[in-house]
């Protein structure tokens, strides 16, 4: 049974949000027929996590352009995601929703490399984004959050690699928000071509203690034989209530691989769901996550066996504190035919805290005989064993739990792509830890 919601926008202020950024027709459509169809829709039901009372509709959506800046003007927080000796020459920067920097190597240009913010790529690129845009990946209809991102979305990145080119610097795009009430639909469409290959590495950074939304959908395309690495350090701040959709779609012998760290400060839904439709298609999904104070989180990995010889790995690993709550769902699925296919996953939550909370919650679906797969899961607290050993060799108790926690967390870590944002999402777990 679905009830009608009431709807923070109407279809006149659609219309004249996708006229105003000169969209395509088919754009406005698909914008109209979302948001009739977002009245109706059920909202998501994650797994032992009660969403009826977050706020997902009340929010600001249209703050118009925003300034471009230079990197020189960064300030420090920002600049801490780059490598000051060497900035990157593949960069875009969102700054509340407006593009304040862009740059793509003349190399990578001239190979044909698209890689632009969503609005420009809806101009100029229109018949490419058409192709994917909630195609495959993604349903507009999935559930109500789904209908809401496709009417609303308001932001975002477009990038596509054609046959047979490599790309070997990665491609990093930041969203920035200073404006507390700003509400983020952002869409990433990441697409590699026959043959090709790329690292992309995004950042979430946000400063609103006050309610705001975020709504993102991603959707990752690989098609025969490419490789894409897709890093992530999602960092809202505490007014922000998350939902992230992210989805992979591997074709015949291609790759997605996920490295995602869930720093937020709000409550969180995260699903990350990648489908291995071609054989010998794989992926592996590595999230990190570090929850404080009140929040909730939950987080699920999916992997999906559809093609013969295709491998999926999960590996998840958390760590709470304070009256925090995280649920990890780890979800492996062989369809029938996958012959040869692997689902492997592994769950573990830290507690640093009495009334913290964790679980993990580890499902294997299988339809096919010739397969291999397998789960491990484990939430508990701090081992007394290894605090005194460390504290045996003269370490304080705080430095010996510091150490425990970063090698808990260092297998997903250390697979971030980008070694300054790997030594980011570092100090924001340092922040939250301690």
């Amino acid at each position: 049974m679905t009830v009608e919601t009431k709807l923070p926008y109407d279809k006149e202020y659609i219309e004249q949000f996708s006229q105003k950024r000169q969209e395509p027709e088919w754009m406005k459509q698909l914008r109209l027929q979302a948001m009739e169809q977002a009245k109706n829709l059920p909202m998501p039901e994650p797994d032992k996590t009660k969403i009826t009372k977050w706020n997902f509709t009340q929010f600001n959506h249209d703050f118009g352009t925003g300034e471009a800046v230079s990197l020189k003007e960064l300030p420090a927080e920002i600049k801490d995601y780059f490598d000051q000796e060497q900035l990157p020459e593949n960069l875009l920067i969102q700054r509340n929703q407006s593009v304040a920097f862009a740059s793509l190597s003349e190399d990578l240009k001239a190979k044909g490399v698209i890689f632009t913010d969503i609005f420009t790529a809806l101009k100029e690129h229109e018949n490419l984004v058409k192709r994917y845009y909630m195609k495959d990946a993604v349903s507009v209809d999935e559930h109500r959050l789904t209908a809401l991102h496709a009417a609303l979305m308001n932001g975002g990145v477009f990038v596509y690699v054609p046959k047979n080119v490599e790309v070997e610097v990665p491609l990093q795009v930041m969203f920035w928000n200073e404006n507390p009430e700003i509400a983020y639909f952002n869409h990433v469409l990441v697409v590699a071509d026959e043959n090709s290959s790329l690292t992309y590495v995004e950042n979430y950074i946000s400063h609103n203690d006050d309610e705001a939304v975020a709504n993102i959908v991603t959707e990752v395309i690989a098609h025969n034989n490419a490789k894409i690495s897709f890093g992530a350090v999602d960092n809202f701040a505490k007014g922000t209530t998350t939902y992230i959709n992210r989805r992979g779609i591997a074709y015949r012998d291609a790759t997605v691989d996920w490295a995602l760290g869930q720093m937020n400060d709000g409550n969180t839904i995260s699903e990350n769901i990648t489908n291995l439709l071609g054989d010998n298609s794989n992926s592996f999904a590595k999230t990190v996550t570090v929850g404080r104070g009140k929040q909730t989180q939950n987080i699920t990995a999916k992997i999906v066996n559809w093609g013969k010889n295709s491998e999926g790995n999960i590996l998840q690993h958390g760590v709470m504190k304070d009256q925090a709550t995280n649920i990890f769902n780890g979800i492996g699925r062989i369809e029938h035919g996958a012959s040869g296919a692997n689902a492997q996953q592994t769950s573990r939550v830290l507690m640093l805290s009495e009334r913290a909370r964790g679980d993990a919650n580890p499902i294997l679906l299988i339809e096919e005989d010739d397969v291999m797969a397998g789960h491990a899961a484990s939430v508990g607290r701090v081992d007394p064993l290894q605090l005194y050993y460390l504290m045996s060799r003269g370490i304080t108790k705080a430095e010996a739990e510091r150490l425990i926690i970063h090698g808990f967390l260092e297998p997903v870590v250390s697979q971030l792509p980008i070694e300054s944002v790997k030594k980011q999402l570092t100090q924001v777990i340092e922040r939250k830890v301690y």
